[in-house]
């Protein structure tokens, strides 16, 4: 029997805002009796051995995510001592996705647990998704945004073979990039929250899970590209230049994480010179430190090959634009956010050119080598905060 299941969920809380990010589709449950994993598991704790571990998934697993389906689903906000203080009903998009923000007032900003259903797909019945811990952001916030593909995972995706392994092999598969791991990680136990972009397939969430878990990186959010989007003639977010033309996909998600958590007091991005992370980056940079106008950073932008877009897309990305302009702008002249850039260099290649309106910030860029035993300096920051240059 198929029933609705959660596939994605993020909710970030600030001083000012719960933001939820939620995508749920249709899938079968099989019955507990079939459930290999948790029979094991439960055997080998009754008799007092090792108890089997589940495998790590590889993508191919979740090709039930390509489907499209609506739903509707219900929000219950609970407090400590489990009052309800929030109650709301929304419906996803064709996709199965829900994005919204509930701006906080006295009562609201005790939630401390969301426990999610879906009331609309059988009539009457109401059909419990799951109970989630909302990720609290408080003054000083600080992130930690890294690319994943060639950042944290040596992936390859570029020939036909290569694809098929990337889908039916788990990510471990790949070779990890251990200086990339050390310094995500470096951040994580200074008290950054992780979040994780990349340009993979939305049903390959579980698989990169599996592997953020086995390297002990457990409260990562990730964002990942929703491809059934691409072939959606109404959506329009998507197009089928984008299958291979990140830049416009990772800065849109950029923004998207900025609009969830609030400008951040300290910000590392972390990414790789393989494709346009040093400029998603950089202009970010700009538009937080610079105050640029938007529509000026826009047609500074859009001759880059990487943010060729549609008019949908022109206008949705420009919305974002303002809206994080807005956030600056509302800051006070003491607050201010300090950025430090890390990019993953090719082999060989110890130099980063940025383009012509991004070069009074290139001095934000620090490039480094993915394997440590190579580098000439180290990687890991000690005690030290990113600075403003």
């Amino acid at each position: 029997m198929k029933r609705p299941h959660i596939v994605h969920f993020l909710s970030v809380i600030t001083e000012e805002h719960l933001h939820i990010r939620c995508s749920v589709t249709l899938k079968d449950s099989p019955p507990l009796n079939e459930d290999k994993t948790v029979q094991n598991m439960a055997i080998g704790l009754v008799k007092g051995i090792e108890k089997e571990l589940p495998k790590p998934s590889f993508p191919i697993q979740a090709y039930q995510l390509l489907g499209s389906y609506e739903f509707q689903i219900k929000v219950i906000g609970l407090k400590d001592t489990h009052q309800e203080v929030y109650k709301k009903t929304l419906e996803t998009d064709s996709f199965g996705n829900l994005n919204f923000k509930v701006p906080l007032n006295e009562a609201r900003r005790e939630i401390s647990v969301l426990q999610i259903y879906e009331v609309g797909h059988l009539s009457g019945v109401e059909l419990h998704l799951g109970t989630f811990i909302p990720l609290t952001i408080h003054h000083p916030k600080k992130l930690v945004i890294s690319d994943f593909d060639k950042t944290l995972v040596d992936t390859r995706y570029s020939t036909t073979t290569e694809l098929y392994t990337s889908l039916t092999k788990p990510v471990e598969y790949f070779p990890t990039v251990p200086g990339s791991v050390s310094l995500i990680k470096s951040y994580i136990n200074r008290g950054y929250h992780p979040f994780i972009l990349s340009a993979s397939p939305h049903f390959y969430e579980d698989a990169m899970r599996d592997w953020l878990y086995k390297n002990q990186i457990f409260t990562a959010g990730i964002f990942l590209k929703d491809y059934r989007k691409v072939f959606s003639i109404l959506e329009g977010d998507l197009t089928p230049k984008d299958l291979k033309v990140q830049g416009i996909y990772k800065f849109n998600h950029l923004l998207d994480i900025i609009l969830m958590t609030g400008l951040p007091d300290k910000l590392v991005l972390m990414g790789d010179n393989f494709e346009a992370d040093p400029i998603i980056y950089l202009t970010l940079t700009r538009i937080i430190i610079d105050k640029i106008e938007p529509f000026h950073m826009w047609n500074l932008l859009k001759g880059h090959e990487s943010f060729q877009m549609s008019q949908k897309q022109k206008s949705q990305f420009l919305s974002k634009l303002y809206q994080i302009a807005t956030m600056v702008k509302a800051r006070s002249a003491a607050e201010k956010t300090e950025i430090k850039i890390y990019i993953r260099k090719k082999a060989g290649d110890d130099r980063f050119e940025a383009p012509h309106f991004l070069k009074d910030f290139q001095n934000y860029v620090e490039l480094y080598e993915g394997n440590p035993e190579f580098n000439d300096k180290k990687v890991i920051p000690e005690q030290t905060e990113p600075q403003n240059q």
